[in-house]
């Protein structure tokens, strides 16, 4: 490749973000998949023409470009989302957007605790994802980590999502008896209620030999400017070195940095 090549390319490459560059087309395209998306059981393509302020024919040709790479299916006069959209969306990593905003954050953090911190995200009730652990200088690694099953029961993560549910709920989602996993393991549905009511009136969670023997660790909800659970956020580590420091102190570090977290996701 020639210097002159390079130059060229280099320039071009800069330029990506001018309107002249923009394709409408694929602009259209988007907005109709976004359409699509609204309306799982089909739409015609007059409705849909109507709904995106586009003329029938531009859109029946984006419609008909779409079907043949299996972005978009049709059933009689009905058109909806494609098999592709759907294998694109299992490729894709819903969570990397938020673990690039936040990482730095927990980092941080764990610098300065000195120990392990992790986030969840909250998918639904008593479902969620761990997706960023992060620590200090004296390095810990969970034995259950990212991509493991944390039981709710055991967790600090668990428990904080546990507590976000009624007593009724937990009882018809918990046996009765619980397996232990450590040493002191609630192992009781009804005492883990009792613990779980305590929770929710001191809005933080603990685990004490509960998931790992010598493991204890602490943990907040971060929520959403409406106050929807979104996320759980902790710190763990070796029991003695976390009980060296003030369990308070470590709670409201928690609750600053999840303060930190939400204002980031939302000007994301």
């Amino acid at each position: 490749m020639s210097e002159e090549t390079e130059l060229n390319e280099d320039s071009n490459e800069k330029e990506m973000g001018t309107p002249e560059l923009i394709n409408k087309s694929v602009i259209k395209a988007t907005v109709i998949l976004n359409k699509l998306g609204q309306y799982p059981q089909g739409i015609t393509v007059t409705e849909l023409a109507h709904e995106v302020r586009m003329s029938r024919p531009t859109t029946f040709r984006l419609l008909y470009s779409l079907e043949q790479t299996g972005f978009v299916e049709r059933y009689d006069t009905k058109y909806m989302l494609g098999w592709k959209i759907a294998r694109l969306g299992k490729l894709a990593d819903p969570h990397s957007g938020i673990v690039n905003l936040i990482q730095s954050l927990l980092q941080d953090f764990a610098n300065q605790l000195n120990e392990l911190v992790s986030y969840a995200v909250v998918n639904g009730e008593a479902d969620f994802d761990l997706i960023l652990e992060v620590s200090g200088s004296r390095w810990y690694a969970l034995q259950a980590g990212i991509n493991q099953d944390l039981p709710l029961y055991a967790s600090v993560t668990g428990k904080v999502i546990l507590a976000e549910l009624s007593d009724e709920k937990v009882e018809a989602l918990l046996p009765a008896k619980l397996p232990a996993i450590a040493s002191r393991t609630i192992t009781d549905r009804a005492e883990l209620i009792r613990h779980l009511q305590q929770i929710r009136v001191q809005e933080f969670a603990i685990i004490d030999d509960e998931l790992e023997d010598g493991l204890f660790g602490v943990g907040i909800g971060v929520r959403d400017h409406t106050g929807r659970l979104i996320g759980v956020l902790t710190a763990a580590g070796p029991k003695q070195r976390i009980l060296s420091q003030s369990i308070v102190h470590i709670v409201s570090q928690l609750q600053n940095l999840a303060k930190e977290i939400v204002e980031k996701i939302a000007k994301a």
